[in-house]
């Protein structure tokens, strides 16, 4: 990787042949729509190119070099610039709190605590008055190495929960990767679907989606939950998640989605590397430029005690709660995490301390 300054990068150049990108360096609250400083990078052939520039010389620079470029970083600062609207109600001015619900036996998290649909049912409840504004109900772990059960087992475990989650009021997203899962779940009173294969699992996902009027968690993952972690490699891993996601978008656009309806998750854990997790938090900024509400899911991740002291999942709450609070300072609208009243907890003080919130001026 090699960085540069405005006098030394040959805009025309680097044009040839190369993907372009734009991180805000602008710690941003959730609110702030746009940023004044920005890393621009370029990869071609392996190689990277990275430049901090502010806004004028970004642009200034962007209208030197016309064409392609010129095109291009316009279009990453609209997407970076856009308002994001609404989720289920939710507006996305504010951080957003994701609880995990895992209706599995053999969840890496939690080891099956909520396979009972009544524990999983009260579990919920429980994270909704901690502060969870969605609640992401699973029924097929994603573990590393994980086997995925029948469809038939994965609705009986799911629907149940949904509904009555549903019926009390909860937003409920569910987190499938089978269409027919998906149709049942919104039939139910879901409201959100949620696919870490971004909707390529199972070829009727798009159809699906496309014909109810949900918004749709798109994740990146490379290969499937058996074998993704069996040698993770990429040239450039955050910008090789960017161009996937962008190309999903796409694909759901053109099957009928709306773009507005689409949240993108860069998928920590899924198919990378303890360094590629890092270094994807580290760039989490450029997937501002897709113009879509931005999730990042990291509680309790095998990264985590890898850094610390290998500790098992349920000790991996103060990390967590680190990582999601540098995602919300990078531009992050929702965070997924198993540990609800703590996040929320954390959050409030942090808020506060920024100003981020209304009351929290000294007297």
């Amino acid at each position: 990787m090699n960085a540069s300054s405005p006098s030394e990068l040959n805009w025309p150049k680097v044009r040839d042949g190369a993907r372009f990108y734009l991180r805000p360096l602008t710690a941003l609250p959730v609110a702030a729509s746009s940023a004044d400083r920005f890393e621009f990078i370029a990869a071609s052939a392996g190689q990277e190119t990275r430049m901090r520039l502010d806004r004028a010389d970004l642009l200034a620079g962007a209208g030197r070099a016309g064409g392609a470029l010129q095109h291009r970083i316009l279009a990453l600062l609209a997407g970076i610039d856009a308002t994001r609207g609404t989720v289920c109600g939710l507006a996305m001015d504010s951080p957003r709190v994701m609880g995990v619900l895992n209706v599995t036996p053999d969840s890496f998290s939690d080891g099956g605590k909520n396979f009972d649909r009544r524990t999983a049912i009260a579990a919920a409840v429980d994270m909704c008055e901690a502060g969870a504004d969605i609640i992401d109900v699973g029924g097929v772990s994603t573990r590393p190495g994980s086997v995925a059960p029948s469809e038939a087992d994965e609705l009986d475990r799911v629907i149940p929960v949904v509904a009555a989650l549903a019926d009390a009021g909860v937003i409920v997203s569910i987190d499938t990767r089978r269409a027919a899962v998906m149709d049942a779940a919104l039939q139910a009173g879901a409201k959100i679907i949620n696919d870490v294969s971004a909707l390529t699992a199972d070829p009727n996902s798009l159809n699906v989606a496309a014909h109810f009027a949900a918004p749709v968690v798109l994740m990146h993952m490379q290969g499937t939950p058996e074998i993704m972690q069996d040698v993770p490699t990429y040239d450039h891993v955050a910008l090789h998640i960017f161009d996937y996601l962008e190309g999903r978008i796409e694909a759901c656009v053109a099957a009928g989605i709306a773009r507005h309806r689409l949240i993108v998750d860069p998928g920590i854990g899924f198919g990378k590397t303890m360094a590629h997790n890092l270094q994807i938090l580290r760039d989490v900024g450029i997937f501002r430029a897709l113009g879509c509400p931005l999730l990042i899911g990291l509680s309790r991740k095998y990264f985590i005690a890898r850094l610390s002291a290998g500790e098992a999942a349920e000790g991996r709450v103060p990390g967590s709660i680190a990582g999601a609070l540098h995602a919300i300072s990078q531009g992050v609208q929702i965070v997924r995490v198993h540990d609800v009243r703590e996040t929320v907890q954390a959050l409030k003080v942090w808020q506060a301390i920024r100003g981020d919130t209304p009351g929290t001026e000294s007297p």
